[in-house]
């Protein structure tokens, strides 16, 4: 019987988790916690919260492709619990996913959250919606033209090891500009009991 986890631990690697002593681990795991196939709230929210994820694809063939998709928080919408999707919008006019996806349905998408060093991967399949008015409504882009929808497999958070810690430039921004406003004003207040 195929479980979620499959899509991601297909035959091949079982083989290198039990060769490589981490396949009783992750069977631990798995019965403690399979894999989900929905969107909780918590994982919603993530979603709602990002302005950057990275899209995969792979040609009939299997030649993998990795295009980073971005807009405002929120562009990546969950539209249903095992669906997500976004507005297609122009790039460099290469229409490499897009040929990955007239022939290979399956996708992958990975968001990441520097700040929070937080990473969620999204095994499913995709596929482009054309000329839909309604849908590129409910994806915040009226008048736009194309949109790809994410159908979920699988989906799981990674551990926080080995990402880097960054934040926003804007965020860094306002946290400099409190700081600044501190100064001033402690420096007014120094300033008047210097005075006085």
């Amino acid at each position: 019987m195929s479980v979620p986890s499959d899509i991601a631990f297909t035959p091949a690697v079982k083989a290198q988790q039990a060769a490589r002593g981490s396949r009783d681990l992750y069977e631990g795991a798995l019965a403690r916690r399979p894999w989900p196939e929905a969107v909780p709230a918590d994982l919603a929210a993530f979603v709602a919260a990002q302005a950057s994820v990275f899209l995969g694809t792979a040609s009939a063939g299997g030649q993998p492709y990795i295009q980073h998709r971005g807009g405002p928080p929120g562009f990546l919408k969950v539209l249903e619990p095992r669906l997500l999707g976004f507005a297609d919008l122009e790039g460099n006019r290469q229409y490499v996913t897009l040929g990955n996806l007239s022939e290979n349905p399956r996708a992958f998408l990975f968001l990441i959250d520097y700040a929070g060093r937080r990473r969620i991967k999204i095994w499913g399949s995709a596929r482009v919606v054309e000329d839909d008015p309604a849908l590129m409504a409910r994806l915040g882009q009226d008048g736009g033209t194309r949109a790809i929808l994410f159908e979920i497999g699988t989906w799981d958070a990674n551990c926080p090891k080995h990402i880097p810690q960054r934040f926003e430039a804007a965020d860094v921004a306002r946290a400099l500009a409190a700081r600044d406003a501190r100064i001033a004003e402690l420096e007014a207040e120094l300033a008047g009991l210097a005075g006085g």
